[in-house]
């Protein structure tokens, strides 16, 4: 799917705060305590919009720059040393963890919120890789179908499991000299770069420390983060026709490192809940430590 679904998911936040704009500023932002229609509409009307809006422009915008062909499938799977993988389990994970946001919002049982926003996700995601099986350059991936599922299941399954999100899915970006290289295929710009460059972009699981171990005196908001992450790709896989073009020294990059669940600090500000909830989509820099395929080391006094 290459970066699309990044794509959608900073539009699905966009159209989050939209979604709560719609009532008075004193109380949009706070849930209903019971199931308020008149949101609830709002939230149904707005997702059916943003979902046939978008993937017509994703239609017409994206893919009229290729071919298409009949439905067809493709193994990808062992492209970007599967960091467009740990895209996919994101994508689909922020994706659930926003649509049942707003159905909570809306005044929705949490549990029934959960099962729709996560239905929602998979959905959505999945939709855009139908389109991509009728595109002559892309196909549609089971293994991307895969990642789909496992980002919706780590929503889904703390959920049911612990009724609250113990492990985030999160995702940072650090720019490289590899797009200057590519810049068609890995970004001209930052903008581009952001979401098109594997090489910078690093996706997280962020574990909170006292959700697990029930430290009374340790602080709610500090999370532990592992994170996976590719160095060297100019292209997607070493037996690609342009590999020989460019020669690289790719590798697979792990990291630890320390992160902050923003949901977890404090405040009786159903804007700032709204606004640490946003936050939560992104990896807060800290000192890492990396782990790579070069068998080396490394310590990153900050690191983005």
């Amino acid at each position: 799917m290459r970066f699309k679904g990044l794509i959608v998911v900073f539009l699905f936040t966009l159209y989050s705060f939209y979604t709560h704009a719609q009532e008075d500023s004193t109380s949009f932002l706070r849930p209903s305590d019971s199931l308020n229609q008149k949101r609830l509409t709002t939230v149904m009307l707005g997702q059916g919009l943003f979902y046939t809006g978008s993937l017509f422009a994703l239609n017409t915008l994206w893919y009229k720059d290729y071919d298409k062909s009949k439905f067809h499938t493709t193994n990808d799977f062992g492209q970007w040393l599967q960091v467009d993988k740990a895209g996919h389990v994101y994508s689909t994970y922020q994706l659930s963890r926003l649509s049942s946001n707003l159905f909570t919002w809306s005044g929705i049982d949490k549990s029934k919120a959960s099962l729709y926003g996560a239905f929602i996700g998979f959905s959505y995601v999945s939709t855009i890789e139908v389109l991509d099986g009728y595109s002559k350059e892309w196909g549609y991936s089971w293994s991307d179908m895969a990642a789909n599922a496992l980002g919706t299941g780590l929503f889904l399954g703390q959920e049911f499991l612990w009724n609250e999100q113990r492990i985030l899915m999160k995702y940072s970006y650090h720019s490289t000299d590899f797009a200057r290289q590519r810049p068609g295929t890995l970004g001209d710009g930052l903008q581009e770069e952001f979401l098109k460059d594997y090489n910078g972009q690093t996706y997280w699981l962020s574990f909170n420390i006292q959700s697990f171990t029930k430290w009374d005196n340790f602080p709610k908001w500090l999370n532990f983060a592992i994170g996976y992450g590719g160095h060297g790709m100019l292209t997607g896989s070493y037996n690609s026709e342009e590999s020989g073009l460019y020669p690289q020294d790719r590798y697979r990059q792990y990291y630890l490192s320390l992160d902050l669940d923003f949901s977890k600090i404090p405040t009786k500000s159903h804007f700032l809940r709204t606004v640490f909830d946003v936050l939560n989509l992104i990896k807060v820099p800290f000192t890492t430590v990396e782990f790579n395929g070069k068998k080396e080391v490394l310590v990153h006094p900050i690191y983005f």
